[in-house]
């Protein structure tokens, strides 16, 4: 079952919370973080991307770069941009993207219940980008970004959070892109403590977004369990931020894929290779919304429709028939010979949310040669997959809204 806690959060006062709210660490490149927090000292990426506030041609994996995040937070905190509250509390955060709104509870989950398998994952993580993560979280002393959870929702969770946003909220702002932002403090130790009891017969959580802050929050516990001679399980790093979001509410967005060359192909014997797996249809123009084992393809300024021969994929197995499973073995792998896409660099990953435009501004470039628009991974396929013990290909899900960073934070002493 579920332990949840809560938790004294690292916060802005109510006048910065906007000015501070950022977009996640690793949503962006280093050149674009700059340009997003230009003007405004008080955005979350000078501590999330702290590399912004150094030279140009820093190693952002280079010590220097995390020792300026923590000098940055030491910042934040004694300018009093953040402020640490008094009393343990729990949080209710709500996000408005056009018609999707999602509200979740912010708390500390259990790096217990991650390593015991309660909190489920459906995908592996890369080792630069874990070592990364805890060597973020070891400098900074804080889980400064939460990981996105989701659960089978319940009916007493509903209306306990239906209770607490019925209230007025501490912050309330949109974000440039239109994404209203809301959040409730709760402080009411009833109300703490049916939260804790409710989520305590939920019998697993699962990682919607943030497999990499899950094991490096992981790691970091560990290793401080190690160096610490009076250990006794109650420490603050024993837990880490998460945000909890019912299943209902989610919105998965797909996550498409630019290759930058045709392993060596001419065009024409690349679109024959295709057409083993692909029955393929030229376009006259892109197409935004995909049916099922439809995929598009961008190539040579032109758009295709590339829709999966039935025998090319196990309609009984939950990960082969997956649609990114499915371009994966059918076309990544044999034709592109993108063996692994976790670690090869000729694949680039590309989020819903930017549109197949984007799609087609990479192949322009001449960056990129071939790019593939992708149907999305329903939240029910990631938590049955999970359930199971599966592993997606990596990049399977965009979730959007995207929660944003420098709300709260957890600090580990």
């Amino acid at each position: 079952m579920a332990k949840i806690k809560p938790f004294r959060a690292l916060r802005p006062p109510v006048t910065l919370a906007d000015k501070v709210a950022a977009l996640p660490y690793d949503v962006m490149n280093t050149e674009e973080a700059r340009l997003m927090a230009s003007g405004n000292p008080f955005s979350f990426l000078r501590i999330s991307r702290p590399e912004i506030d150094m030279d140009d041609e820093i190693d952002v994996h280079s010590e220097p770069v995390y020792l300026k995040g923590r000098e940055n937070l030491a910042g934040f905190i004694s300018d009093g941009v953040l402020l640490q509250d008094q009393a343990e509390c729990y949080y209710v955060y709500r996000q408005v993207m056009g018609g999707v709104t999602q509200t979740g509870l912010v708390a500390c989950s259990d790096v217990d219940d991650y390593q015991s398998g309660v909190i489920k994952k459906h995908e592996l993580t890369r080792a630069d980008k874990e070592e990364d993560r805890v060597r973020h979280i070891d400098y900074l002393d804080a889980n400064d970004e939460p990981v996105f959870y989701t659960f089978r929702h319940n009916q007493e969770i509903d209306d306990l959070i239906k209770g607490i946003t019925s209230a007025s909220p501490e912050y309330n702002f949109t974000t440039d892109d239109g994404v209203s932002h809301t959040l409730w403090v709760v402080t009411d130790k009833n109300v703490i403590g049916m939260l804790t009891e409710q989520f305590a017969s939920i019998p697993c959580l699962y990682v919607a977004d943030g497999h990499h802050r899950s094991a490096a929050a992981s790691r970091v516990r560990d290793i401080r369990k190690s160096s610490n001679s009076a250990h006794n399980g109650t420490e603050e790093y024993n837990s880490f931020l998460t945000v909890i979001f019912p299943d209902c509410e989610l919105n998965i967005m797909p996550y498409n894929r630019a290759v930058k060359d045709l392993n060596g192909h001419t065009l024409a014997e690349f679109m024959a290779q295709v057409a083993r797996s692909f029955e393929i249809t030229p376009l006259t123009e892109r197409q935004e919304n995909l049916q099922r084992h439809t995929f598009g393809m961008y190539l040579s300024g032109l758009w295709y429709e590339l829709t999966a021969k039935e025998d090319s994929f196990d309609v009984d197995d939950p990960v082969s028939r997956l649609d990114v499973s499915i371009l994966q073995n059918n076309l990544l792998s044999p034709v592109l010979g993108i063996r692994n896409p976790r670690t090869d660099h000729r694949i680039h990953f590309v989020g819903g949310i930017r549109g197949v435009a984007e799609l087609e501004k990479l192949v322009d470039s001449e960056e990129f040669e071939v790019a593939f628009s992708l149907f999305h991974t329903t939240i029910e396929e990631l938590m049955s997959l999970a359930d199971a013990d599966k592993i997606m290909p990596p990049k399977s899900t965009w979730f959007e809204p995207k929660l944003r960073s420098g709300l709260f934070l957890h600090l580990l002493h």
